[in-house]
């Protein structure tokens, strides 16, 4: 039987640098987060070979007095906190005092700092963890330490490092997610020699974002400032633009009380956000901030300090969702560059409400979520609906699509009379000119010295999915002429028997028809016999993707394929009044993307048709 062994404090220490310090960049975020703490103004980041032969970190922060500095380097050793009930309100981004012990055992450091008001700073070298040398010595106000050959007494850590190219870039984003959750603190970042990155330290987030992410990504910015200051849970920051969509969540930055954070909450609560606007496969950038009591949020989770867990997470989920819906919603121009856009507010959560999937059409106004209303008659060419009814035709006239909006539904344009801008709103609107249809599909518009074309199909697949999502009525469903016979999957089988009366209301309507095989007999006026059973299997399975199936998002995705099917065709013609209708509706706003995400408009301005005829270089 093998005997246990108590291990030498040296290799205790070698095993918790690996929990802290697992590559240079962790290194960076710590001394940096360190700086942070002790109050700099502005810090200097280099670093070389990767970081793993140096990285060095300046400050003009509180510094230390030599008695401090003497054990700082002591594993638990830290000013942050004093006894465990500072563990139930952390307002520091350290707080376990490992960082400073893990990184000296696995390096070699030097050290030299000046607390303010002394007269004299302090010099110190160590080697593994253990004090080399130690002496008074003249320095600026603040702290610079520099770490050499980091794991250099780890030869297996240091052989599963990458290039130096892929570590020094994973040092210049810890760097940049420090600088970028502390617009306050002015951060410098130099790599072999070279300067990365600098931010003003003005506490302006929008100059933080323009000199870290870069201009052309901060033009496509959009600032969070809807709702009101105030409450248990503030968020403000910035979100991109649905046209400005990426093929990763790289560029994606949460900060909870100044602390970069990982969160698949909050995460989920912006992607939530851009459901029918941004294209399947593209994800939205955006950089929010949440400030919240200390005392609600757990950050004492992970030893890297990037995990945390909330007291209210539906609280935090909707705060950040209405703040980027309302962004979204906002008629106004992405944010500019950093001498233009204007300051962050933050803004709290609705004072009720349940988690906002089950309101996937609303908008946010000054007082709460409002949904999206319908045209308010049928264009010409369409007939008219019984009072709380709204019925769409095909242009072919072959088939419609009705559904009941209830005895009391408003049918008329959106609500905008709460808004103080929709009289300009609505002269904006009104001031364009349909010149006719290209190529079967498209409608050009004039409007403000610009050309607008509009792809018909996609504007007329989003008015047709707002008006079916705007109320949870039944869809008008139609028998088919011959039975449709599926055999899903087992999960999918068992998802078609628990849920035969949400997917009837659905419109439709199926029975067994032998082992694993169902009939399907009516569906969706809209949908051919074909088309109707892969939505039915695609629902199903949505309803049986977890415990707790995400009704709204299947019925949603069943009635995006409702709205396509409905929506007019390439090659259809349609009545001038018509065009007129879907124009209006683009040129309002109330239209810009299809539901599955794609633009329905392009413009094209005056100045960039004289540049292409020569009239202007």
């Amino acid at each position: 039987m093998p005997r246990i062994n108590i291990l030498s404090p040296h290799v205790a220490d070698l095993i918790a640098a690996g929990e802290v310090v697992e590559r240079p960049a962790s290194a960076v975020k710590e001394l940096i987060e360190n700086a942070m703490d002790a109050g700099a103004r502005n810090i200097t980041v280099e670093f070389t070979g990767g970081g793993a032969e140096l990285i060095r970190v300046t400050d003009d922060g509180c510094g230390m007095s030599a008695e401090d500095a003497g054990v700082a380097f002591l594993r638990h050793a830290t000013s942050k906190l004093a006894d465990e009930r500072g563990l139930e309100a952390i307002g520091t981004l350290g707080f376990r005092g490992e960082a400073l012990a893990a990184i000296s055992s696995v390096s070699h450091i030097e050290l030299s700092t000046r607390e303010r008001g002394a007269q004299e700073g302090t010099y110190m070298s160590l080697e593994a963890g253990d004090i080399m040398e130690m002496r008074p010595e003249g320095a600026p106000e603040g702290t610079s330490i520099a770490v050499r050959g980091l794991f250099y007494n780890t030869p297996a850590r240091r052989k599963f490092l990458k290039s130096d190219r892929a570590e020094g870039a994973a040092c210049l984003q810890a760097a940049l997610r420090c600088a970028l959750g502390r617009p306050g603190v002015s951060v410098r970042c130099i790599r072999d020699g070279r300067e990365e990155f600098f931010t003003p330290g003005d506490g302006r987030a929008e100059s933080a974002a323009y000199a870290l992410l870069g201009r052309e990504t901060a033009l496509g910015l959009l600032p969070v400032t809807a709702g009101a200051e105030g409450g248990a849970v503030q968020v403000g920051g910035f979100t991109g633009a649905p046209n400005t969509g990426r093929g990763s969540r790289s560029m994606q930055f949460f900060f909870v009380n100044g602390r970069h954070i990982k969160s698949q909450l909050l995460q989920a609560a912006v992607e939530q956000a851009y459901k029918g606007t941004l294209l399947t496969g593209r994800y939205p950038c955006c950089v929010i901030y949440v400030t919240l009591n200390p005392a609600a949020v757990d950050v004492n989770v992970h030893p890297a300090k990037t995990e945390l867990k909330f007291s209210d997470e539906r609280a935090v989920f909707n705060a950040v969702h209405y703040a980027v819906l309302g962004a979204l919603s906002a008629d106004r121009p992405p944010a500019a560059a950093a001498e233009e856009a204007p300051a962050v507010r933050f803004v709290s959560a609705p004072p009720a409400g349940d988690c906002p999937r089950a309101k996937p059409a609303a908008r946010w106004t000054a007082q709460g979520p409002e949904r999206e209303r319908v045209p308010e008659a049928p264009p010409q060419g369409r007939s008219a609906a019984a009072p709380g009814r709204i019925v769409f035709h095909s242009p072919d006239a072959n088939f419609q699509t009705a559904f009941d909006l209830g005895a009391n539904a408003a049918i008329r344009p959106e609500a905008e009379e709460a808004r103080p801008e929709a009289p300009e709103r609505e002269r904006a609107a009104a001031d364009f000119r349909v010149i006719g249809e290209a190529l079967g599909l498209y409608i050009l518009v004039e409007q403000a010295g610009s050309l607008i074309i509009i792809d018909k199909h996609a504007a007329h697949e989003r008015m047709l999915y707002d008006a079916l999502m705007s109320r949870d009525a039944p869809v008008h469903s139609q028998q088919l002429l011959a039975p449709e016979l599926l055999s899903p999957s087992p999960e999918c089988a068992a998802s078609l028997e628990a849920n035969a009366g949400r997917l009837a209301a659905w419109g439709f309507e199926y029975e067994p028809y032998g082992p694993g095989v169902f009939a399907l007999r009516a569906a969706p006026a809209t949908l051919s016999g074909e088309e109707a059973a892969a939505a039915l299997e695609e629902a199903a399975e949505a309803l049986a993707a977890s415990l707790t199936p995400d009704i709204e998002s299947a019925r949603a995705g069943l009635l995006k394929t409702v709205a396509c099917k409905a929506a007019i065709k390439a090659g259809m013609g349609s009545e001038p009044e018509e065009l007129r209708r879907l124009a209006e509706a683009v040129c309002s706003g109330r239209v810009r993307y299809c539901p599955h995400g794609r633009p329905v408009s392009w413009t094209l301005t005056r100045k960039e048709l004289d540049r292409q005829f020569k009239r202007i270089v």
